[in-house]
């Protein structure tokens, strides 16, 4: 840690980043249910509506690519993470529904613009050879920062006796001078290649797409339904859920590195083998479980498979023209959020019928990227995308830009 903190490299200045967002998003996400229940008092309706709205921004994540326009990624993503502390901060003064939704979409819209612009910089600057080592170690980093958060919360809210109004500005605000630390430390670094500046659509990328919509899939069903599961059917409280996310976190912290570098040694079709056999193997299992114990354990393993997930950036980045990247993160983040904004709505209501037939829905997803994942090379690259496609032969034939 403390070398990282002398060096003035762009892998640094990434890692930082990642701290930065995920110590104050974790205060935020993990406060909001309580703040909004017992602060303005909201009921299902409100709660819904909230998360819907959070979601947008994600799906408009597109209309990144025209602020490049004015911006260098660098400037833009530290500008997103002040937007999402301010947000933050300014949370606990608005505690009502109205205010509520605003803030929490001023905070999406910095957390969402960063992370498209932050996975763009990072496949820009990070070799092919260690990006998987490296996205691993970012893991990690987000890991310790969500920890560090809910230590804040803690010391402020158990020990201190503060209210949430102060545990949002002080987050907030140490936040943001933490992005001016970063910005004034660290000098400006350039880029690989020009960027596109328009939106991009390449039919030679197709596979990563539809990797990326189903992964957007998946995660919303462990986000919204899993973690749902525990509370209605085994009554988990709060404290048990905390506990939950606490585990999750220090087994990222231990594992995700080590994870990074696995990906990178075996390759990313058979890490993906490997992540969506075992989805298959859990979604089932969150339909018959019926004991608290195993469905905590399905839980982690759940979580830490997200990791695998590394191995989709990968691919792109061996494939992809460097001048596409900044462009086509901003795509694949609305393409992701496309799952996000249709499937909590249209499981909810298949919830209320059969729990079961929701994790069902589930395994099929986890299916459907199985044979995805099948249809990646051993060794991908521009002009190797896929081992098959109905237009190979096209895509052969044609410009690799196309």
């Amino acid at each position: 840690m403390e070398d990282l903190m002398k060096q003035k490299n762009p892998q640094s200045l990434l890692l930082w980043m990642t701290f930065i967002m995920s110590l104050v998003f974790a205060v935020w996400q993990v406060l909001l249910n309580n703040f909004v229940i017992e602060r303005a008092q909201f009921t299902g309706v409100e709660i819904g509506i909230l998360q819907s709205l959070r979601e947008v921004p994600g799906f408009l994540a597109f209309t990144a690519i025209f602020v490049l326009l004015l911006i260098r990624e660098q400037t833009f993503a530290l500008v997103s993470l002040a937007v999402l502390s301010i947000g933050v901060a300014v949370t606990g003064f608005f505690p009502q529904v109205l205010g509520l939704y605003i803030t929490t979409v001023l905070m999406s819209v910095g957390f969402h613009y960063f992370e498209t612009i932050n996975q763009s910089l990072t496949l820009q600057w990070v070799d092919k050879k260690e990006t998987a080592g490296f996205l691993g170690k970012a893991l990690a980093w987000r890991s310790a920062a969500a920890l560090s958060g809910y230590a804040s919360i803690w010391l402020v809210m158990s020990w201190l006796k503060l209210d949430y109004v102060y545990m949002y500005a002080l987050i907030g605000c140490l936040g943001l001078l933490m992005v001016l630390i970063v910005t004034l430390y660290f000098p400006k670094f350039e880029v690989g290649e020009v960027q596109h500046k328009k939106i991009i659509l390449r039919k030679r990328y197709w596979l990563y797409y539809l990797l990326t919509f189903f992964s957007g899939a998946r995660r919303q069903i462990f986000m919204v339904f899993a973690g749902f599961m525990m509370v209605e059917k085994f009554g988990y409280s709060v404290s048990e859920i905390t506990s939950l996310f606490l585990i999750n976190y220090v087994v990222n912290l231990l594992f995700a590195p080590a994870i990074g570098r696995f990906i990178g040694r075996i390759g990313e079709r058979r890490a993906l083998t490997i992540e969506y056999l075992g989805l298959i193997i859990i979604f089932i299992s969150y339909a018959w479980v019926q004991q608290p114990e195993i469905a905590a354990a399905l839980y982690v393993i759940d979580h830490l498979l997200f990791a695998m997930a590394i191995a989709i950036k990968t691919y792109f980045q061996k494939i992809a023209d460097g001048k596409d990247i900044a462009a086509t993160m901003s795509v694949s983040f609305t393409i992701n959020h496309i799952a996000a904004v249709v499937i909590p709505v249209l499981l909810g209501l298949l919830w209320l019928y059969s729990p079961q037939a929701v994790f069902y829905i589930g395994a099929g997803f986890a299916v459907c990227s199985l044979v995805l994942a099948r249809n990646i090379p051993s060794a991908p690259s521009q002009g190797n995308e896929v081992n098959w496609s109905w237009s190979r032969k096209n895509v052969q034939l044609t410009d690799p830009r196309q």
